[in-house]
Order: C-alpha cells, then structure tokens, then sequence
C-alpha cells in the first residue's frame, strides 16, 4: 500500500511540475516588462528564502559532510541558471527558443549519465525532441537574437544540467538543502544586481508575477522536481522539460488568446508519446 500511495504521489506530483514550470515563462516575460532582470531575481529569491526558512526552525544548514555538495548544486541549477535564464530573454531569446536549447537537456543527462540504455528509451527522447522543435518552430523562424543572448541561454542549459546531476547526489528532503541554496543564489543575486542597475516600476504588474516566480516556482515547483529528483531516475525525471513548452503554448493560448497551429498540435502529440516511451516500464 505504501508503495501505491508513493507511485500515485509521484504521478500527482509530475502534472503540478510541469503545469508550474510551463507557466514560468508567461510570468517571466510579465515581470520583466516592468522591472530589470537583477529586480526580478533579487524578490523572486528573496522571497523564495523567506518562505523556506521558517520550515527549518533556524536550523538553516544540511547534514555535515554534505554542505559542498548541496550548495554546488544550488549554485548551478538555480542561481548561475536563473541569472542565465533571465539574461538571455533580456537579450531578445523568445521563451520558445530558450525552451528549445533546454529541451536539450534529458538527452545530455542521458548520456553523462548512461553507459547503456535502450532503444526505446533514446527513440522516446528523440521523438519527444521533434517534437518540441515543432511546437516551436514558428518562434525560431522569426526570432532576432543578439551573439550575448544565445550565450546565456547556452549557459542556462549548461547549468541546469550539471546541476542536476550534482542535485542526484543529495540525499536529504527538498526542505533540509533549499534555505542554503537559496541563500547561495540570493548572494549571487546581489552581486549581480551591482553590474546591472536595478529598475522596477512598483506595480502590481511587477510584484505579482515577481511574487509568484518566487513562491509558485523557485518554492512549490523546485520542492517538486527535487523529490522526484531524490525518488526517481534522473533521466526519467528530466524528460519532463519536454512537456514544459506545450503547456506553455497552451497557457499562451488560455491566457492571450493565440491560437496553436497544426504543426504545433503535432509536436504536442510526437512530445507526449516520446515521454510515454520515456516512462514505458520495461
């Protein structure tokens, strides 16, 4: 029953991840209409701290033996990749294209971390790759970037998936390492603000989509993906990042009104079944 209750858990868990982390980019660009990329960082983390913090009960540190390793992981996969994120979308990448690089990710992992895997698991994460270019293959075509945009979105991607391979090696709760990586990113924030002035207008077009990256994203969201980091297989797991453009598509639809073309209903389908082919019980 306990093994039940965990695996429906899992599943529940996994719609939520990637219903939030899909609606991260519509926010993203909110905010960043109002205010500079350092004043969304340094509220959506400061924030994000002071939401984790009280759940340690001052004990704000991991078990010893293991602080290196949890603020590493805390350094890659979310400071250095949140400032890179932010930077590139600020350089003119469209949340499609930098959807498109990071969709690269599960097949890095793949094989940093794999010496074999089937066949079916490789064609499931290939097919769900197609499939992702299909959904944003209209934003590619008409994106204008600037060399420093694509830099950073490179780097985004070098980060989130070093880090998650750093972040496997952690074996506490999501709640034992956060408050540490957190106060690591806000660190790097600050220091980041100091190149690059702050600028926020004070609406609530500011503070709402601010205030919501970092509680519904950079809290609920990161806890969730980093228990199904602990409890699953890394690979597995971050397959899931192939979902998040569909459901930003779909929000951008719900939200904006801007309605899906053939190509990227079909992309949907090719990233939906490479998934299944992904999570296929062998």
């Amino acid at each position: 029953m306990s093994f039940r209750t965990s695996s429906w858990a899992s599943w529940g868990a996994m719609p939520m991840f990637v219903l939030l982390w899909g609606s991260a980019a519509i926010f993203t660009r909110w905010a960043l209409d109002h205010g500079s990329p350092s004043a969304v960082l340094l509220v959506r983390y400061g924030a994000a701290l002071l939401a984790v913090a009280p759940w340690r009960r001052g004990r704000w540190w991991p078990a010893a033996g293991t602080r290196g390793t949890v603020a590493l992981a805390g350094l890659l996969m979310v400071a250095l990749y949140s400032v890179c994120y932010f930077q590139a979308m600020a350089h003119g990448i469209t949340p499609g294209l930098i959807a498109t690089l990071l969709g690269v990710q599960p097949i890095l992992t793949l094989a940093l971390v794999k010496r074999r895997f089937g066949a079916a698991r490789l064609g499931g994460l290939l097919l769900a790759l197609v499939g992702l270019a299909m959904v944003v293959w209209q934003s590619l075509v008409a994106t204008r970037f600037a060399a420093a945009g694509l830099a950073f979105a490179l780097g985004a991607l070098a980060c989130i998936t070093a880090g998650a391979i750093v972040q496997k090696r952690v074996r506490q709760e999501p709640l034992q390492v956060l408050p540490l990586q957190y106060a690591v990113t806000l660190a790097v924030c600050l220091a980041f603000a100091q190149v690059q002035p702050l600028r926020l207008d004070g609406s609530a077009g500011f503070w709402l989509p601010a205030l919501f990256l970092g509680l519904g994203i950079s809290v609920l969201a990161q806890w969730l993906l980093y228990r199904l980091i602990q409890r699953g297989n890394l690979v597995n797991v971050t397959s899931l990042f192939y979902l998040v453009p569909a459901v930003t598509a779909l929000l951008d639809y719900a939200v904006l009104g801007n309605l899906l073309a053939p190509m990227a209903v079909a992309g949907m389908l090719c990233i939906l079944a490479g998934v299944i082919l992904v999570h296929r019980r062998a």
